[in-house]
């Protein structure tokens, strides 16, 4: 055995640690070249110095945060903390109330002509004053710059004007009741007339000048900086700002938290990771905050495709759905079952199907099998198709095949099929689709947005379904002139308990008609370290920054 010096072992000990160091220092300019665009500060050390600025970890990377092209989340969560809005929700109501606005719309006799009070003494972040006239340019930019979401507001308003320095008029195409929850979606918030323009596809994606309570610092492919907006006229933030961290995947999001690296871990991780964390929250470990979410999903039933324009067919699949099945083998009871086209978050909901066809009832679904002339023998055979890059929806078709298989004797059969997201999209508009697994994001909190883009058709016959409208471009082809009038007569009333009345019958109808099956409401879920607090969603799912303080 060699001996070797003390000063040849210290030596070999000081070319380790000179090579560990050269390592290290290139791991840190190397994470900091990669995660970094314009942000200075890592995640981890703002999670750790207590500094009053609050780390949220994502996966959602925003398209853009020009509020004109805006339509995902991932771009509307970022510019709903950025802004204001004449109208917007209290957390954990849909009922809407004043924000630029300083009072409820002023409607005319005839439900066209909205007249609406704002707030005076408002700044935009460059400094600009806030009036009527610079919300009149943002709403007309909104329609005239033909992005994402224009058609939210192209189809309903005629003009917009400012009728004095602090008074809005907005004349509408058509009676539309909702329409003050249309004015709390976050894309229609007022931006600076100096720095936007109006004019087809003149966006800036990535700047944003908004009057809200935080303004865009730094704005990076993996990282985005918030800075409180020291001139904001309401209540200012709980912290000092907001560093968000865009993470590549739901793994490195759990991990993130876990380490923390983040403070608050908000969209978008599995239903496993879910309950990891959950149950670590359980033994005191961190926060788990859940919320009833506004996204539901549901089965689409084509009428025209055979066997499915028999009624019966359509009520058949209805009764043989087991709801509290599927949300505890997909989604691990991270959701609510759904009985109604419209969710249980409104008043005016009813659970109908749950009243009419249970769950899981395969005996009624034999019986309306066998009155439709169906049998062992001869058996309805139909296609699920989802988008694939959906776990959910892939586990939901699997076990709707195998409970059929299972349960219903041979009578309904079901073959499980998926396509990439953008061929199913396309082609579930044009009649390809017997039946599909859908996801529906509102854009706006009122009962009409769950009801007339799914029942709605402009062009069409009883013989041949819908041709054009809602119902067509949603895969059912669903039409009837009764329920065409019931929509148009929902959105003009202004009466709320008429306006309920009307929303019973239009429920009625579905679940006698059948042209979608209601599956499951989301929950949503937030993490958050042990010490923060003031953790809030609005109900379209927006994480409340400026409430949040450790």
């Amino acid at each position: 055995m060699t001996r070797v010096s003390l000063s040849a072992r210290q030596w070999s000990q000081i070319t380790k640690f000179f090579s560990l160091f050269c390592l290290c220092l290139l791991l840190v300019v190397s994470c900091s070249r990669s995660q970094q665009v314009t942000t200075t500060s890592s995640s981890s050390a703002n999670s750790l110095t207590g500094n009053g600025r609050i780390t949220i970890g994502t996966t959602l990377n925003p398209r853009t945060l020009d509020p004109a092209d805006a339509y995902e989340l991932r771009s509307l969560g970022l510019v709903y903390n950025m802004s204001d809005r004449l109208y917007t929700y209290e957390p954990g109501s849909t009922e809407v109330k004043p924000q630029l606005a300083t009072a409820l719309p002023k409607v005319s006799q005839d439900g066209l002509t909205y007249t609406i009070p704002v707030r005076q003494g408002v700044v935009f972040h460059d400094g600009t004053p806030f009036n009527a006239q610079a919300m009149a340019f943002s709403l007309e930019r909104f329609i005239k710059n033909g992005g994402k979401p224009s058609f939210l507001l192209a189809d309903i308003v005629a003009s917009v004007k400012a009728t004095a320095e602090y008074e809005l008029t907005i004349q509408l195409k058509k009676p539309f009741a909702a329409f003050p929850s249309l004015l709390a979606f976050s894309g229609v918030c007022p931006v600076s007339p100096k720095a936007y323009e109006i004019g087809a596809e003149k966006f800036k994606p990535n700047i944003f000048i908004g009057t809200g309570p935080y303004k865009l610092a730094r704005y990076g492919t993996d990282s985005l900086q918030f800075d409180v907006f020291d001139k904001y006229w309401g209540e200012k933030p709980a912290n000092k700002g907001i560093n968000l961290q865009i993470l590549s995947s739901s793994a490195n999001l759990y991990n993130s938290f876990r380490t923390g690296a983040v403070d608050v871990a908000y969209l978008s991780l599995e239903p496993d990771q879910i309950r990891s964390l959950e149950e670590s929250a359980k033994k005191g470990d961190w926060q788990a905050i859940a919320a009833q979410g506004s996204v539901v999903s549901y089965l689409v039933l084509n009428r025209n495709q055979k066997p499915l324009d028999k009624p019966e067919v359509r009520q058949a699949v209805a009764a043989m759905v087991d709801r509290p099945l599927l949300n505890q083998r997909v989604l691990l009871g991270q959701a609510s079952p759904l009985y109604s086209m419209v969710p249980k978050t409104f008043e005016v909901s009813q659970p109908l199907f749950q009243d009419k066809y249970g769950d899981g009832n395969v005996d009624k679904a034999k019986q309306l099998l066998t009155a439709a002339g169906f049998s062992k023998e001869n058996p309805v055979k139909l296609q699920i198709w989802y988008p694939s890059g959906s776990p959910s929806r892939s586990l939901a078709a699997q076990l709707l095949k195998a409970y059929a298989d299972k349960y219903m004797d041979g009578m309904l059969q079901f073959e499980v099929s998926t396509v990439d997201g953008a061929t199913f999209y396309r082609d579930i508009s044009r009649s390809f689709y017997p039946t599909a697994l859908q996801d529906w994001y509102p854009d706006f909190l009122d009962a009409d947005n769950y009801i007339q883009p799914f029942l709605d058709c402009n062009k069409g016959s009883d013989a041949k379904g819908c041709e054009k409208g809602g119902s067509q471009t949603l895969g059912s082809f669903y039409y009837s002139e009764t329920m065409n009038k019931l929509i148009g007569n929902q959105r003009q009333e202004q009466n709320p308990q008429a306006r309920k009345k009307i929303f019973a019958t239009i429920q009625a109808q579905v679940a006698s008609d059948v042209p979608y099956v209601p599956l499951w409401q989301t929950k949503d879920y937030v993490f958050a370290r042990k010490g923060a607090s003031g953790i809030q969603l609005d109900p379209t799912q927006n994480l409340i920054y400026k409430t949040i303080k450790k």
